[in-house]
C-alpha cells in the first residue's frame, strides 16, 4: 500500500507538538485527521496542509469521552478514509505539589492522557487489524521519570509507556506496531505557559533549560515529529513496544 492510501489521525493537533507531527504526517503523504477540543482551532492547521496539496480534517473532540471519541472516529473513516496510523497526542497540565494536588487537578491530567488514549486506541484498532497494518504512537514525557510539581503528570505519563508495551504486545500479530515518544523539554504554547506560572520570562526560562541539555538547546515540534514520522514509515515496522527518549540527551 501507498501512503497516499493511508489515513493518519493526530490527537491535540491545533497546535504545539500535535500541530507539527499533523503537518509532518501529510508531507509524508498521509491524509490527516486533526482532531482537538475546539474544531475551529484545528481550522489553521488543515488549511496549511492543504496549501501545501495535502488532505486534512478538522474535527472537534473531546478524546476523555467515549461517544465522543468514537463519532470522531466514524467521522474521519467516512470523510477521510479508514485511520491506520494513530498518534495520542492530547495532553493538559495541572501543576501542583502533592499535598496541595486536588483530586479535580489529578483526575484531569488522568482523563486525557490515559484515558483518552484508550479510548482513542481502542477506536481506531479495529481498522488497522482489519488493515493487517498500523502504527500507534504515544506521547509519553521526560517528566515520566519523575518531576516535581508533575505527580499526575508524570504519573500518566509512566502509565502510557506501560500502556505502549501491552499495545505491542496484543496488536503484534495483526501488522500493527505500538511506540511512545518521550519529549524533553519542548518549545509550545504548554512550556510558555509553565514559565508564566513560575513567574520568569519564556526566552530566560528556555535559556535556563538548554543550560542543563547536553546538545545545548532547547527542541521545537519538528523534533518530535521527525521521531513520529519514523515510528510511522513502512520501515519501521521491526520496531515495536519501544520509548524513544527526544530530549537532547540521555534521559532513559
Amino acid at each position: 500500500m501507498s501512503t497516499t492510501t493511508r489515513t493518519a489521525v493526530v490527537t491535540g493537533a491545533a497546535r504545539g507538538i500535535g500541530a507539527g507531527v499533523a503537518k509532518r504526517l501529510a508531507a509524508d503523504g498521509f491524509a490527516v485527521a486533526v482532531i482537538d477540543l475546539d474544531e475551529a482551532a484545528c481550522e489553521p492547521v488543515v488549511q496549511e496542509i492543504e496549501a501545501a496539496g495535502g488532505r486534512a480534517l478538522a474535527v472537534g473532540a473531546d478524546v476523555s469521552d467515549e461517544q465522543s471519541v468514537q463519532a470522531a472516529v466514524e467521522r474521519i473513516a467516512a470523510e477521510l478514509g479508514e485511520p491506520t496510523v494513530l498518534v495520542n497526542n492530547a495532553g493538559i497540565i495541572r501543576d501542583n505539589l502533592l499535598f496541595k494536588m486536588t483530586p479535580g487537578e489529578w483526575d484531569a491530567v488522568m482523563n486525557v492522557h490515559l484515558r483518552g488514549s484508550f479510548l482513542m486506541t481502542r477506536a481506531v484498532q479495529g481498522y488497522m487489524t482489519k488493515a493487517g497494518w498500523g502504527r500507534i504512537v504515544n506521547l509519553s514525557s521526560t517528566s515520566a521519570l519523575g518531576n516535581r510539581g508533575q505527580a499526575n503528570y508524570a504519573a500518566a505519563k509512566a502509565g502510557i509507556q506501560g500502556f505502549t508495551k501491552t499495545l505491542a504486545i496484543e496488536l503484534g500479530k495483526f501488522g500493527v506496531t505500538a511506540n511512545a515518544i518521550a519529549p524533553g523539554f519542548i518549545e509550545t504554547e504548554m512550556t510558555a505557559e509553565t514559565a508564566r506560572r513560575i513567574g520568569i520570562g519564556f526566552e530566560e526560562f528556555k535559556a535556563a533549560a538548554a543550560a542543563e541539555i547536553p546538545v545545548a538547546r532547547t527542541g521545537k515540534p519538528a523534533d518530535i515529529a521527525h521521531a513520529a514520522s519514523f515510528f510511522a514509515s513502512e520501515g519501521a515496522g521491526f520496531v515495536s513496544g519501544q520509548v524513544l527518549y527526544v530530549a537532547g540527551g540521555p534521559k532513559s
